[in-house]
């Protein structure tokens, strides 16, 4: 019996992107692909307990002793984030997002984990401040994954062209990484899932979307284009696995282009090791959005993912809004 599931390509990009940053979780920040293989022979990959001692005498870092196996990171509570704000206001608010992200993020928040630099430099900037106060701008000169945490939900929720695209995608961005690479790596990944939904596929997607990646992650992609098979740990070793985009947005290529399901990418992308929750986000949404665009194949994300996800519930209820 085949137990994926077939979604609208919109809401497969959001599903897509939340469930591979929860599958994520159990190995996230593990920088040892043979210390991952061993784990992977006793406990499986996906959807696994944080457990300390998985990382002892290795290279790591372990950042989610207060989580539980389903629960996301800081990418994924991103991205529920921006869905629940267009859930709630039905296009994107500026300042309504950054008292929500504040509210959510901050002192006395329903945030309960690790806080990285983009986050813990945008709270620094809004905490003191008044609403009707807050700057256009208010993210951390950093080049690091929450860039890309909300894209998906910016692209799944947006009627019109690529050029209105790119305006929302650079001011989302912005809010909490006001940096030029970030916002490249962001417009490209936007790029790629909005090519997607017009019907292209995942290799003509990538291609299209290179004029928006900037001088810096343009090259690394074409790079990455020329590679023929799927070899994730070799692409690791070539441009790092850490939480930088030019490190990490490459491998999402190099896995979608190759992978042939959502589910193959997603262990691939946490076999690697490293930032995979920040991968997961974009490599979810892409593979969930193309597999939900093929009408000859009923396949979209495993169910037994999704029914995994502990925040589905809250999820869903914001689809049905939208």
């Amino acid at each position: 019996m085949n137990s994926d599931i077939r979604l609208e390509p919109r809401v497969a990009i959001i599903l897509g992107a939340l469930t591979a940053d929860s599958a994520s979780l159990g190995l996230h920040w593990l920088y040892d692909p043979e210390r991952i293989a061993q784990i992977e022979q006793t406990k499986g990959l996906v959807f696994l307990q944080p457990d300390v001692t998985d990382y002892a005498n290795t290279r790591g870092y372990f950042a989610h002793g207060s989580k539980i196996a389903g629960d996301s990171s800081g990418y994924g509570e991103l991205c529920l984030l921006m869905l629940r704000h267009y859930a709630q206001h039905g296009q994107f608010m500026r300042i309504e997002y950054q008292t929500e992200y504040r509210n959510h993020f901050g002192p006395g928040g329903a945030y309960i984990g690790y806080v990285d630099s983009p986050t813990r430099q945008t709270l620094l900037t809004l905490l003191p401040l008044k609403p009707e106060e807050f700057p256009e701008i208010s993210g951390a000169d950093d080049d690091q994954f929450a860039a890309l945490a909300t894209i998906p939900v910016v692209v799944a929720t947006h009627i019109g062209s690529q050029s209105a695209l790119s305006t929302k995608i650079e001011q989302a961005v912005r809010l909490t990484n006001h940096n030029d690479t970030a916002v490249a790596a962001a417009q490209f990944a936007a790029g790629v899932l909005f090519a997607i939904l017009n019907g292209q596929s995942i290799a003509q997607a990538l291609a299209s979307a290179l004029s928006l990646a900037g001088e810096k992650l343009s090259p690394l992609i074409e790079e990455i284009l020329q590679v023929r098979t799927l070899d994730g740990q070799a692409i690791a070793k070539r441009f790092g696995s850490a939480c930088h985009v030019l490190e990490g947005v490459p491998i999402i290529a190099h896995i979608a282009h190759h992978a042939p399901d959502y589910r193959t990418a997603i262990e691939e992308n946490i076999r690697i090791g490293g930032d995979s929750c920040g991968r997961a986000i974009m490599l979810g949404a892409i593979m969930a959005a193309y597999t939900a665009q093929q009408n000859e194949q009923n396949v979209s994300i495993p169910f037994e993912w999704v029914a995994r996800y502990r925040k589905l519930s809250i999820a869903a209820n914001a689809l049905t809004k939208l």
